[in-house]
């Protein structure tokens, strides 16, 4: 007697299902863990508030200390210094150092240790990583700067009051001192984010951060047309338009609305900083191998 032996059959394929891509919302939160797992984050963020803040105190309470002295034009102007003192020209400096330090780090520092090829390995979506560290790095700074601002027109306010030399946020042009100096911050940030992603080395990047964001303003002449445009398009002279009162006027201006030598002009050189930094950062990180 012969058996037939039944044919061994193959087991049904297990069907596979590609696992989703990370939330937007996802991508938030894991930066936002990153940033604020930093030490580092904490003590740039802390001292430099508490040194911005100080700096400008001081000046108000020199102010205080020679208001009695001054002649009596002076005393009648009394708001264009108490809007100086609410944000000195050192304490946006410090501002702009460390909000780009800050901002630069969030990218090199990844870079620098390594991490950045892990990060890539677990969202292969470069352009939706980057856009969310884009966004946090832009929210932190938002709220930093305008902590900072309020606090220090606030303290040098206080001040003030003391010899009736202060000023209200009503006053014309306050609102627009705090402003600037509060955005100060989110745009500074985001050119350092910027210029790390370009250069990606920590010592080079912090060189570039003072070299494009504090020497180029102050060596750049507005003597020529060209050299006054680049000088108004920087952001540190863009802020410093914005909260003196009595800024000069460009010889070369020839139509005030669309140069950053007005006060719309030189809101839009804010913008035009924040956006095309963010997308430098975007872009170079999504194109460029780790």
């Amino acid at each position: 007697m012969t058996t037939t032996a039944n044919p061994v059959q193959a087991p049904p394929p297990i069907a596979t299902t590609a696992a989703p891509g990370a939330r937007f919302t996802d991508l938030l939160a894991a930066e936002w863990i990153k940033l604020r797992s930093l030490r580092s984050t904490y003590w740039a963020l802390g001292a430099s508030a508490l040194g911005i803040i100080g700096f400008n105190a001081n000046a108000a309470r020199s102010d205080y200390v020679n208001y009695p002295r001054m002649p009596d034009m002076m005393r009648e102007a009394h708001a264009e210094f108490a809007l100086r003192d609410a944000f000195t020209l050192g304490a946006a400096m410090i501002l702009v150092l460390a909000a780009a330090s800050i901002g630069a780090i969030t990218i090199v520092g990844e870079y620098g240790t390594g991490l950045i090829r892990t990060t890539f390995a677990a969202v292969p979506a470069r352009r939706a990583l980057m856009a969310a560290k884009v966004t946090v790095v832009t929210a932190l700074m938002t709220v930093y700067g305008t902590f900072i601002a309020s606090a220090s027109f606030a303290a040098t306010q206080a001040i003030l009051s003391g010899r009736n030399a202060d000023v209200s946020l009503s006053y014309p042009g306050a609102w627009r001192v705090v402003v600037a100096s509060a955005l100060l911050a989110p745009v500074c940030a985001l050119a350092g984010m910027g210029l790390g992603a370009v250069i990606r080395h920590s010592a080079t990047t912090m060189v570039a951060i003072t070299g494009v964001l504090l020497l180029l303003p102050a060596f750049v002449t507005d003597r020529y047309r060209w050299t006054a445009a680049v000088r108004d398009a920087l952001p540190f002279n863009a802020w410093t338009r914005l909260v003196d009162m009595a800024y000069g006027h460009n010889p070369y201006l020839v139509y005030p609305r669309y140069y950053p030598e007005t006060t719309t002009g030189s809101w839009v050189v804010f913008g035009a900083w924040a956006i095309v930094a963010g997308g430098v950062a975007v872009v170079v990180v999504d194109r460029r191998d780790v």
